[in-house]
């Protein structure tokens, strides 16, 4: 009988769901708050369900000898080291969509407290200083309410503030006009969204990308007296330039569920009295948590008792007879939906995903979920190959797939292409028998190269000595070229060069190779 630790709070019936499906089960609330007692017994568990208190690091991972399932009860896993657990084989699972509601709600609830001054006039008036005067609030009704991603829960807010009567528009490079359409909302471009929003709340993932999103360069491009709300991430805004903006009067408010640190303690936002704060509220009613409590329960057991996956950050939904010959080509479609998602900045308008040869003939829909993840991930880090084909068609995105026989040299190969307003970037790739993935193809220029952690992406114009340019440059700024990958359209048409480096390329690095002669683009790429 497979074992699981509860080491955080959960619902009491969720306990009975892992007892009703022959799971045995170890309801431990607090100790997820001791990591020393959580260290000393890991390795007598096959599950483990969290929440956000229990802090899964690479040392409880390397001490979890037994441990096959990590479930996280809710959608952040910040408190997992999901790498780490990979590499063990341990399967990370989250719960995306059960705290959606709620978290939406308490956007709408925050913002109709700051519109009306709520918690000032409350504590005002239990002053006894009756300021009637002191309290005057603006209605939202016919008010332009921008929403930064227009997600699940983006989504969500736009109905409900569609019933007060407002205007939404909204900002998010995922989100089609079909879709917009279809949730009666107006796609509009950051600077738009900046300058006509009367409230603007946010509902993005924390990324690279969407890192102080409102920055102090945005926040003096908003319409004056704008108010804000943030339910999603700490970190999407820069908490001096908004402190600044609150203090000038060029941001009349700001409603603030999350910050940069957590848990926020004297905070500056702290002194502003037209500031709105709570702690990370935004799942916390007795539904949602209810709701990814049971789930988590039912995903961890039917994983350990039948072996099926779901909603898994690190691995798609494979049977065991699947699972030997598509985990190869699950790598090769993510690597491939990486490699475009890091080269592609504009709104994506469509995914072609083609399967040609032996692959052709598996279950390519894991494979398409895979794919689909790599290229979201950049910009939606909670993305997962459960959740990525619902985000896709959530936000509009057609992905078409196309599965042929063998016609070229390659016994299997799959060529992923990312539609955009700009353009069409193709980039195919095989199996090996060594079991990696190459890219074979970039942009219809052929050429073979496997993809290691760290690389760099050039486009150049074909002329002689730009590979000697090129080399000698990065060796002037201290970058270790491990192996160097060519190919061309034509003589004298566009080339690309696809570099593997040591270490991480810095920004100030990465600008200079931009402007190198005859380079048209340089990019950075992880994998």
């Amino acid at each position: 009988m497979p074992k699981v630790l509860v080491s955080d709070k959960l619902s009491k019936t969720a306990v009975q769901i892992f007892k009703d499906n022959g799971v045995e089960v170890d309801y431990l609330p607090d100790l997820g708050k001791d990591k020393d007692k959580l260290l000393e017994v890991i390795g007598q568990y096959d599950g483990l369900a969290i929440r956000s208190a229990t802090k899964v690091t690479e040392k409880i991972i390397a001490a979890a000898n037994n441990l096959k399932v990590i479930g996280r009860a809710g959608i952040g896993v910040d408190n997992v080291d999901i790498p780490a657990a990979t590499k063990k084989g341990i399967i990370v699972m989250n719960t995306p969509f059960g705290n959606s509601i709620t978290t939406a709600e308490h956007a709408i609830s925050l913002m109709l407290s700051l519109a009306r001054q709520i918690p000032e006039a409350d504590a005002s008036t239990r002053a006894s200083k009756w300021e009637k005067n002191r309290f005057m609030g603006v209605e939202v009704t016919s008010k332009v309410l921008g929403i930064i991603g227009a997600g699940n829960i983006g989504s969500i807010v736009a109905d409900r503030a569609q019933g007060l009567r407002m205007k939404v528009i909204a900002f998010d490079p995922f989100l089609s006009p079909e879709r917009a359409l279809d949730l009666g909302i107006e796609k509009v471009e950051l600077d738009d969204l900046l300058a006509r929003a009367d409230f603007i709340t946010l509902h993005t993932p924390l990324t690279e990308q969407t890192k102080n999103i409102l920055s102090r360069e945005a926040l003096a491009k908003v319409k004056d007296g704008v108010r804000i709300i943030n339910c999603a991430r700490g970190g999407l805004i820069d908490e001096a330039a908004l402190y600044d903006a609150l203090k000038a009067g060029k941001v009349a408010g700001a409603a603030l569920d999350v910050f940069v640190e957590e848990p926020a303690v004297n905070n500056p936002l702290f002194e502003l009295p037209n500031v709105i704060c709570t702690p990370h509220l935004g799942a916390s009613t007795t539904e949602a948590q209810e709701n990814v409590a049971l789930q988590v329960a039912e995903q961890i057991s039917a994983y350990l008792m039948t072996g099926e996956i779901t909603n898994a950050l690190n691995f798609p939904s494979i049977s065991a007879e699947e699972a030997p010959r598509l985990t190869p080509y699950v790598k090769l479609a993510e690597t491939l939906g990486s490699f475009a998602g890091q080269l592609t900045d504009s709104d994506i308008k469509g995914i072609r995903i083609e399967y040609e040869g032996t692959v052709a003939g598996l279950n390519v829909r894991p494979l398409t979920a895979a794919a689909l993840t790599g290229v979201m991930k950049p910009q939606l880090q909670d993305v997962n190959m459960v959740s990525a084909p619902q985000i896709a068609k959530d936000r509009g995105i057609p992905v078409e797939v196309i599965t042929r026989e063998q016609q070229g040299a390659y016994e299997s190969y799959i060529r992923l292409t990312v539609v955009t307003d700009k353009q069409e970037r193709g980039v195919a790739g095989t199996v090996f028998a060594n079991g990696k993935p190459r890219i074979i193809q970039v942009k219809g220029i052929n050429m073979e190269a496997e993809l290691t952690p760290s690389m760099l992406y050039v486009t150049n114009e074909d002329r002689p000595g730009h590979i000697g340019r090129l080399g000698t440059l990065l060796g002037q700024l201290g970058v270790n070229i491990a192996n160097f990958n060519l190919g061309r359209v034509e003589e004298g048409g566009d080339a690309i060069a696809l570099v593997s480096i040591d270490g991480k390329l810095a920004d100030d690095q990465l600008a200079t190779i931009g402007k190198l002669e005859g380079v048209k683009q340089a990019r950075a790429l992880r994998f």
